[in-house]
């Protein structure tokens, strides 16, 4: 491809809401354009890199057994009222009208429609297990698009389904897929690691997610080589402490502490540390409020405590009326002395002795707070977030907090969606068995920004080799004026396109400093400069995109270079 021809338009700047280096690099390298909020064009050179990456998908789902489909995008809501999940699935499900006035939706995944495949499809045991995949568009009207195409409301999705006669099935399917996934990966060319992860909105008995690891990821993940565990933060489990309580040291009084609400400031007025302080937070119950305390320097983890019995999901915090109306004081000075409410402390709650908590009235604390004395020994449960340090839960390691960037993840559904929908076949005895299902998906479009999240610096993006657009960029400087130059350029481009390489000359009218900063900015991994000095001197000038110098090499040694 010659860059004359390419119609590549960089850019200097960027729009002041591209928040993180992917949105803005590929904005800068012309890889994207913005269309509407959450909405993207992909360019010509940002759909070379998305077709490198459905083509590794492709060919991997293919390897391990997944047949290839494409089904439609727009999903009438019969299925989903079917599944119970055309009301529950909330305002992310882009919902429309026909000319019949017939509801629709804008699929922003296809269990439904899958399901609904094959219960028309598959009549017999014999024809299991089986798994459709496809790469198709997907829109969910995210109430905030965010980091261009990594929160975007138009996606690429690659999504595929197993059905198997029974969950030992379903296990071996999904054995495969976590092996094809990690193969996916791996031939991306990408750092990422595998995780325990809550199951959502799809639902389902187990999960893990795949984290391409970033600085800027919105994930955090918690990991112990030490024990083989990773997890998301949102399922990593902590443990409850050993023995009893410590025995109190000093008096338990309520003092004043005017206009005192959070524990910052809390610490401040009182000089302490948060993790000699309670926080009680109030939620709402199905049958009333629910009051859930953890240490005062601990965040409270939604997944856990929406689990709690009698939480109402999804978990809601009590306004600061209901607080008042439950409580008789405002939020800041709630605290589990004396609460006429359910309370559930946290496992970390039960180490503590001589701490502060809220006095049940407002501007009052208590200080000195013992269990065992002032309030009873509790049966604990785990409601926080893990933290850098906390024991792993096999108790053979600690835990280490990396950021992460979800690409995939992978679900056994079992039979969620196959009983609610009728999705059965003949068993071996001749019965109607419910399938089981599986549930697999990779953000095709995602991993495109996760990758120059992890592979780029101050000029621009470094592609893995397996996503480069192109694999060369040979820049001849000044060939309009020199016909030595451009013989050799053509020479060159000729025999590097016949031997497979995949390469962009840069045959443009434009000062060299233009010409390197480019090709920087657009991270092809290798860079060939031919220039009259260097075929006086019978030389290539050769760097790879993450060097920090470039080579002098007679011409044949840099095409060695370039094969090995």
């Amino acid at each position: 491809m010659r860059f004359s021809e390419f119609g590549l338009t960089t850019l200097k700047e960027v729009p002041a809401d591209a928040e993180i280096v992917s949105h803005k690099l590929m904005l800068r390298a012309g890889l994207i354009r913005r269309l509407a909020s959450g909405l993207f064009t992909w360019m010509p050179l940002g759909l070379r890199v998305l077709r490198k990456v459905e083509a590794i998908v492709r060919e991997e789902m293919n390897r391990a057994g997944g047949l290839e489909l494409l089904m439609p995008a727009v999903q009438p809501a019969e299925l989903w009222q079917e599944s119970g999940r055309w009301d529950k699935y909330g305002p992310l499900l882009l919902r429309m009208h026909d000319r019949h006035n017939r509801d629709y939706c804008f699929g922003p995944t296809h269990e439904e429609v899958i399901t609904d495949v094959a219960r028309r499809e598959l009549r017999s045991y014999k024809q299991l297990p089986i798994n459709y995949y496809q790469i198709q568009t997907k829109f969910r009207d995210e109430i905030r698009p965010r980091f261009g195409v990594m929160r975007s409301r138009e996606f690429i999705m690659k999504d595929a389904y197993s059905f198997d006669i029974d969950q030992s099935g379903l296990e071996a399917s999904y054995a495969r897929m976590h092996a094809a996934y990690t193969a996916i990966f791996e031939r991306l060319g990408l750092k990422f690691r595998i995780v325990d992860a809550d199951s959502g909105e799809i639902g389902g008995s187990r999960s893990q997610e795949f984290h391409v690891l970033a600085d800027s990821g919105e994930d955090a993940i918690a990991y112990s080589d030490e024990d083989n565990y990773a997890s998301n933060i949102e399922t990593a489990a902590t443990s409850p402490g050993a023995g009893s309580p410590p025995e109190a040291g000093g008096d338990f009084e309520k003092i004043a502490t005017p206009g005192i609400r959070t524990i910052k400031a809390l610490c401040e007025f009182l000089d302490v540390a948060a993790e000699q302080t309670l926080k009680t937070l109030i939620v709402e119950g199905n049958d009333g409020p629910i009051a859930l305390v953890l240490r005062g320097d601990h965040e409270l983890n939604t997944v856990k405590a929406q689990k709690i019995p009698g939480v109402a999901s999804p978990l809601t915090m009590a306004t600061p009326e209901q607080i008042v109306a439950a409580t008789g004081c405002g939020p800041g000075f709630v605290g589990p002395v004396g609460l006429g409410m359910p309370v559930y402390f946290d496992h970390a709650t039960l180490a503590m002795s001589d701490f502060v908590c809220g006095g049940n009235e407002k501007d009052q604390h208590y200080v000195g707070t013992n269990f065992g004395r002032d309030l009873e020994i509790p049966e604990t449960v785990d409601l926080r977030n893990v933290v850098a340090g906390d024991p792993t839960p096999g108790g053979n390691g600690t835990l280490s907090i990396a950021r992460g960037i979800e690409v995939g993840h992978i679900f056994q559904l079992g039979t969620q969606y196959s009983e609610a929908m009728g999705a059965t076949v003949q068993d071996p005895n001749g019965q109607n068995r419910v399938m089981s299902m599986g549930c697999y998906g990779i953000g095709i479009t995602r991993i495109v920004g996760a990758a120059i999240e992890q592979n780029h610096d101050d000029a621009g993006i470094i592609w893995p080799a397996p996503l480069a657009p192109f694999d060369v960029v040979l820049i001849a400087i000044n060939m309009h004026r020199s016909e030595a130059v451009a013989a050799a350029a053509e020479e060159l481009y000729r025999e590097l396109s016949e031997q497979g390489y995949e390469v962009l000359l840069d045959d443009r009218k434009a000062r060299p400093g233009v010409q390197f900063a480019e090709a920087e900015l657009i991270g092809v991994p290798h860079r060939l400069v031919i220039s009259e000095r260097g075929l006086a001197a019978g030389e290539l000038e050769y760097r790879h995109r993450s060097a920090s110098e470039s080579q002098n090499l007679k011409r044949e040694e840099a095409l060695n270079l370039l094969k090995e």
